[in-house]
């Protein structure tokens, strides 16, 4: 699946749960209703994050953000708040789902569904919000590397 280009994003947790990590599994389901999905693995913080929370955002990456896309896939990184210090970001309006500032998109989601998938979890959310920013190069993970 290296072969496989895909875009890179942030996704987030607010609330008592916050918390970021850089992900590739995601994907549109359904314009009607606007549907979203992220595949997390169980083991990962995230997983729990939203579980508890119900809900998650999505901060699709420009093109110049790959230092953003490795500081939050580095799990040396501060945890809850305090590791969205080293970025600027906004709580998202519906769920309080920190959107960083600088990226192409953001979407908000609803958790609607959870379906197991391995060592993963298929996390589906109702989307809530969508914003365009005003890039238009967006960030993409193929054969290993940004690109």
């Amino acid at each position: 699946m290296s072969w496989f280009a895909t875009g890179v994003v942030v996704l987030t947790v607010g609330g008592d749960h916050v918390h970021g990590m850089t992900a590739n599994a995601v994907s549109s389901v359904s314009l009607r209703p606007p549907l979203a999905l992220c595949c997390v693995a169980r083991d990962a913080t995230m997983h729990g994050a939203i579980t508890a929370a119900g809900s998650f955002g999505v901060s699709i990456l420009a093109s110049t953000q790959e230092d953003t896309a490795r500081y939050f896939a580095d799990k040396r990184r501060p945890r809850g708040l305090a590791q969205f210090d080293a970025v600027d970001w906004l709580p998202g309006p519906r769920t309080g789902a920190p959107l960083l500032a600088g990226a192409l998109a953001w979407l908000e989601c609803e958790l609607t569904e959870s379906f197991p998938g391995g060592d993963h979890s298929i996390f589906v959310g109702a989307v809530l919000a969508a914003t365009r920013g005003s890039g238009d190069g967006g960030l993409l993970f193929f054969g290993g590397g940004y690109r």
